[in-house]
């Protein structure tokens, strides 16, 4: 399977000839169904004003649905031509735009039952230093509460929590890490994203995320520790740092809060407004919401679902690069398909908004059907898109028997 960019192999360094293009909520991307605009969520959070107010945009300049990223975001699609400024405005307005000039940054995911105060603290230094609005809109930082729910993601900065108010503040996958006050880890997260802009201009090959640098300039967290000691941020060297993992929250309630999964991440903006804030929407696609016995319509607020284990791309009609509706087909075969493995739908080579690892079947369009990989299983398998077969073969994958390197580390 054709790796991401973000894990590229150092041996083979990225080199860009082009600036990001990732879209923002000011700068709009032209999709075959009209202008799309990502509003960034650090972290999931929205008061219920905000919530309301991407409604409203998405019933004002869109196509009156709401899609939930696999980082968290929201996603407004089929927006007119020219209405930008407005639809600016109106999020401007509730405090969806706080820093226009790093609106693309923001890009922060964390562990969505944790305390959201750490996420706060590392929005409002990023948006408050000029330097990070170099940051490509695809670097990612995480904050996870400790339970290593959101490490798991490929971010380039983790602020990994510990016991007795200290955290560990990782550099890419580097099994090393530097350990800091719980307080200081915000600016100690922002430290080591300027450390990876440094790096970055050194290489010249344009990187966007830490992966993607060449092997020498590869980021030493030595060093970096060392210049966290120079800004005053007291700091301790860990050579062989904890990774704990967790899976995400399963849908049901959990403590004093509800996770409710939302089908392929897309749902109108009358589910959307049954949902009472604030919320946290999450990188599963997902909303954590504290009234308990909110039962949106249409939404999952119960495990067991033949969702919980099922992405896709946006697929046809909203994509021109794609061969198929693919959300269109995995609803056709969501209950005859069940398994254990994951799946996820693409409506190209590309794989936009795969999971992470390899614990997942890959079901990739083709001119008259659907390629069906088991990584660590048998030959992929080509079936037609009816939906009978297609479903009976889908099931079969997903209840392939192997043995994945993750699964064993798990």
């Amino acid at each position: 399977m054709p790796q991401p960019p973000s894990a590229a192999s150092r041996d083979e360094p990225v080199i860009r000839d082009r600036g990001d293009a990732c879209p923002g909520a000011l700068r709009l991307h032209a999709a075959d169904d009209g202008f799309l605009a990502r509003v960034r969520l650090p972290g999931g959070l929205l008061t219920a004003a905000q919530a309301a107010a991407l409604a409203d945009a998405a019933d004002r300049f869109g196509d009156g649905h709401l899609e939930l990223t696999s980082r968290g975001n929201v996603q407004l699609r089929g927006l007119a031509d020219g209405c930008g400024g407005a639809l600016a405005e109106l999020l401007g307005a509730v405090g969806l735009l706080p820093a226009p000039s790093h609106e693309r940054v923001r890009n922060i995911v964390a562990s969505p039952l944790g305390d959201p105060a750490p996420v706060r603290a590392l929005d409002r230094l990023l948006c408050a230093d000029p330097g990070a609005a170099a940051l490509s809109g695809r670097f990612l930082f995480a904050v996870d509460d400790g339970r290593g729910d959101v490490a798991a993601l490929d971010p380039d900065v983790t602020l990994l929590a510990r016991p007795g108010d200290r955290a560990l503040i990782r550099l890419g996958s580097a099994p090393d890490a530097a350990e800091v006050a719980a307080a200081d880890a915000p600016e100690a997260a922002l430290e080591a994203a300027r450390h990876f802009l440094d790096a970055a201009a050194g290489a010249g090959t344009r990187a966007w995320r830490v992966a993607e640098l060449p092997a020498e300039h590869t980021l030493d967290t030595r060093e970096f520790t060392a210049r966290l000691a120079a800004r005053g941020i007291p700091a301790r060297y860990v050579p062989d740092a904890p990774r704990p993992y967790a899976r995400p929250p399963a849908p049901g309630v959990h403590a004093d809060a509800l996770c409710v999964l939302v089908p392929l991440g897309r749902l109108r903006t009358a589910q959307w407004r049954e949902l009472p804030g604030p919320l946290r929407t999450t990188p599963w696609r997902s909303v954590i919401v504290t009234d308990t016995a909110a039962r949106p319509a249409g939404l999952v607020t119960a495990p067991g679902s033949a969702w919980e284990s099922v992405t896709a791309c946006t697929g046809r009609p909203g994509c021109a690069k794609s061969l198929a509706d693919v959300r269109a087909d995995a609803r056709a075969v969501a209950e005859r398909a069940r398994g254990p493995l994951s799946v996820h739908w693409s409506g190209c080579e590309r794989r936009c908004g795969h999971p992470r690892g390899t614990d997942w079947v890959d079901a990739v369009a083709t001119a008259t059907g659907y390629r069906l990989t088991v990584p660590g299983g048998p030959a992929p398998r080509h079936v037609p898109a009816a939906a009978p077969e297609l479903g009976a073969a889908l099931r079969d994958a997903r209840t392939t028997p192997r043995v994945s390197e993750d699964a064993v580390k798990r």
